[in-house]
């Protein structure tokens, strides 16, 4: 069993930043892939950046390539988001998610991809 818990959201307002994090429980944690995906009101789970077990790859959502930034320590059982320049459309609840059948990660096209999520963090960004 893998907890994984958020935290790091709040209200910025559009051109500000973030840092989400998410830490896992488990002495595995070192093996899994770990994604972020976000939910934003009435829309679907979407997939926002993802990380190998080892960090050597990382994939993104193409509207936040360049802005966000994924990163995972592995001694502290932690996977970090870092968000920049944001924008009104990344207004979202934002999950932490683990693969923990697949180490060497991928760009996850499908939310169900991921074995365990955490509860989730909102991230409010005003115009």
């Amino acid at each position: 069993q893998v907890q994984l818990v958020e935290s790091g959201g709040g209200l910025v307002q559009a051109g500000g930043s973030l840092r989400l994090s998410c830490v896992g429980t488990g002495r595995s944690f070192s093996t899994y892939a770990m994604g972020w995906f976000r939910q934003a009101p009435g829309k679907e789970r979407e997939f926002v950046a993802a990380i190998n077990w080892s960090s050597d790859y990382t994939w993104y959502r193409y509207p936040v390539k360049g802005r966000f930034t994924i990163s995972r320590d592995n001694a502290k059982n932690t996977v970090y988001l870092q968000m920049n320049s944001l924008k009104p459309e990344d207004t979202a609840v934002y999950y932490c998610a683990a693969d923990t059948n697949h180490p060497s990660g991928s760009y996850y096209e499908d939310y169900y991809d991921m074995d365990y999520w955490g509860k989730g963090t909102l991230v409010t960004v005003s115009s």
